[in-house]
């Protein structure tokens, strides 16, 4: 890891085409990587896919719709051992799946306040979602049936679509203004939250369009997974990670000391 930076990193500018670009450069990441990538998110997959079966097997078909949108708001975090096999393949070097599960560098507090702050977000979508719900329905939907039929073939499932989907994404927008450069540059470097999360901001509003097209990519791909009932998130969510390891190191440039 490099020395403390005494000033925030400069963020380069980028073109509408870069985030094409990074998708590339993490698919042949991947190949590089293949089965150790493939494990851990198999990993991820078995885990999301025992979650949903929990929640549909106690009725609870709310909180399956939920969690499923909600993983864009947690995925960055669970993202770090990509980031770390990006930083060994960057490197010339071969990442092994130990390398991926185990990342000493991500065991720092601030990745914890990174975490923590992304969890208060998720949980304040939680809520407005539960609210939008509650204000759209009088009834409870127990079976993902029951609730698909009516946000999909009621007037007022479609209100509720459209409402969740313009406060969720702007929620969703702006936990990944917070984490997208912030996640990876406090595993890279030894910044603190505040400085990563600036220059995650930073990163952003420079390159406005650019990142909101990464952001609706990243978020596409992973709720395009939930058609394959969680299988294909083993293959999408290490290319994803990978590519979001190259999108971190195209937008913040080396940082400089301050002259004296």
């Amino acid at each position: 890891m490099s020395e403390v930076p005494i000033r925030l990193p400069d963020v380069a500018v980028i073109g509408f085409d870069a985030p094409i670009r990074w998708l590339a450069e993490g698919w042949s990441d991947l190949m590089k990587c293949f089965w150790q990538s493939l494990a851990y998110g198999l990993i991820l997959t078995g885990f999301s896919i025992w979650l949903v079966w929990t929640l549909y097997a106690t009725h609870i078909a709310f909180w399956v719709f939920a969690l499923t949108c909600g993983f864009v708001f947690v995925a960055p975090m669970l993202a770090m051992g990509l980031y770390a096999a990006g930083r060994v393949l960057e490197a010339g070097g071969k990442p092994s799946l130990a390398d991926m599960l185990v990342v000493r560098s991500a065991l720092r507090q601030d990745l914890a306040y990174l975490g923590l702050a992304l969890l208060i977000v998720f949980l304040i979508w939680g809520q407005i979602a539960q609210i939008v719900y509650g204000l759209s329905t009088f009834q409870t939907h127990a079976t993902i049936g029951s609730l698909l039929h009516f946000t999909f073939g009621t007037a007022s499932g479609h209100s509720m679509l459209m409402a969740g989907t313009l406060i969720g994404g702007l929620i969703a927008f702006f936990a990944f203004t917070l984490v997208v450069v912030s996640a990876p540059m406090l595993l890279d470097r030894n910044a603190d939250v505040f400085m990563a999360t600036v220059t995650s901001f930073r990163a952003v509003s420079r390159n406005f369009l650019p990142m909101l097209f990464w952001a609706f990519l990243l978020a596409t791909l992973l709720l395009l997974t939930v058609l394959t009932g969680f299988l294909g998130l083993a293959l999408v969510f290490p290319w994803l990670g990978l590519a979001s390891w190259r999108a971190y190191r195209t937008l913040v440039l080396p940082a400089e000391p301050a002259q004296s």
